[in-house]
């Protein structure tokens, strides 16, 4: 017999609290849809990235629904310098042409969404890559820009090549993986009515599918610890109005934009709650759904 290592009351007491603090929202999440986002320097870190893994395990395990909607940025630079496809960029935006989606296909559907499984799987839980092309998951279309010319106003419109959007989202293979028991790790690829493939942002994938899923909550793991005040302090949550009046004042700016707004539209198409969280915060996912009061911002209705 295996002699176990003793615990000492006091860490045996600590351990008991966090369970029972923890028990209520365990409680709250029982059969819940949680769509996750991943990406940024969580993924690039590998103790970061086991953990996560770890953690979508967990959440299984106790009776939650993870969907998880994954980027790769850095993975599909690194194999375009491999291969010296040389980039194209409008107005800050990368020109995603015919040679380069299929590097994009590739690296997103392939290595970076057979990983990502991978970290889910060992941590033991069954997750399942595949990306918005597999049952139809992600109809999308033609991505439309326009940027204004700042002397003469004129706008013109941008064309970005094969990067496109979510134009209908069916669910039916998430409902089968996770009735069956299984994890969803979904690449942010889908297919258009002309039967092309288009690169699509992860973000918007996210709250696309977290919309049509109807789901509980939206965490968006990013590199920042969410929504920074005037003081630059944390604001623990906004409601869609708040949102739009924070946009307009510049208290939210730049990079944020976009992201706060996908969390509005998916909060619009029923998600209870989009979350923007730090995810190079150890278990930052545990952390704001099992804490009370959360950890990075929450956007509701």
């Amino acid at each position: 017999m295996t002699d176990l290592p003793l615990i000492s009351s006091d860490t045996a007491e600590q351990q008991a609290q966090i369970l029972a603090q923890a028990l209520p929202f365990l409680r709250r999440y029982a059969g819940a849809t949680i769509v996750v986002k991943y990406g940024g320097h969580a993924m690039g870190d590998e103790k970061l990235a086991e953990m996560f893994g770890a953690d979508i395990a967990l959440l299984k395990q106790v009776g939650v629904n993870p969907v998880v909607v994954h980027g790769g940025g850095p993975q599909i630079n690194d194999m375009l310098r491999r291969l010296k496809i040389d980039s194209t960029f409008v107005d800050g935006l990368r020109v995603t042409s015919s040679e380069m989606v299929d590097v994009v296909e590739m690296v997103l559907a392939g290595t970076v969404n057979k990983q990502v499984a991978g970290l889910i799987n060992r941590a033991g839980a069954l997750a399942v890559g595949i990306c918005g092309k597999d049952g139809g998951l992600i109809r999308a279309r033609k991505l439309s820009r326009t940027v204004r010319d700042p002397g003469s106003r004129i706008e013109r419109e941008l064309d970005l090549g094969f990067v496109g959007e979510p134009e209908s989202v069916d669910v039916r293979v998430i409902h089968a993986l996770t009735g069956a028991g299984l994890i969803p790790v979904i690449a942010p690829v889908g297919s258009g009515d002309d039967g092309r493939t288009y690169n699509i942002n992860a973000d918007t994938v996210a709250g696309a599918i977290a919309g049509a899923l109807g789901a509980t909550r939206l965490l968006m793991l990013t590199d920042v610890a969410g929504v920074l005040d005037a003081n630059k302090k944390l604001v623990p949550e906004l409601t869609v109005d708040e949102v739009a009046k924070a946009i307009s004042s510049g208290v939210i700016t730049g990079g944020m934009i976009p992201k706060v707004e996908t969390c509005v539209e998916a909060v619009r198409q029923g998600v209870k709650g989009a979350v923007i969280l730090d995810g190079r915060q150890p278990h930052a996912c545990l952390l704001e759904l099992f804490i009370e009061g959360g950890h990075g911002t929450m956007i509701v209705p």
